[in-house]
């Protein structure tokens, strides 16, 4: 399963650099393959560990405000692994064909 999340603070100002910082780091310890872009975290893992992870992250910038803004989008794909970077490497080889 892949996750892609955005969680941002609300209401504190316009840069939310340190609050984001705080929920990548939560991602990071987790230990699950991720990648952070510009927009989104992906992370990779089960349902559980997962949501745990998205959950934790989204108190850690929560802690910068009252109130959170929260994206979430999964591919749910049973039996799947290395997603993170498959799918990524597919679209880059039917790039290089054309």
């Amino acid at each position: 399963m892949l996750v892609a999340f955005s969680v941002a603070p609300v209401g504190v100002g316009e840069s939310v650099t340190e609050a984001v910082a705080d929920a990548v780091r939560i991602v990071r310890e987790s230990g699950l393959p991720n990648r952070t872009d510009a927009m989104f975290t992906t992370l990779e893992g089960e349902w559980d560990e997962c949501m745990e992870v998205v959950r934790r992250a989204t108190e850690a910038a929560g802690r910068h405000g009252g109130r959170v803004s929260l994206v979430l989008k999964a591919d749910i794909r049973p039996g799947r692994t290395g997603e993170l970077t498959a799918k990524v490497e597919r679209v880059e080889r039917r790039l290089a064909r054309d």
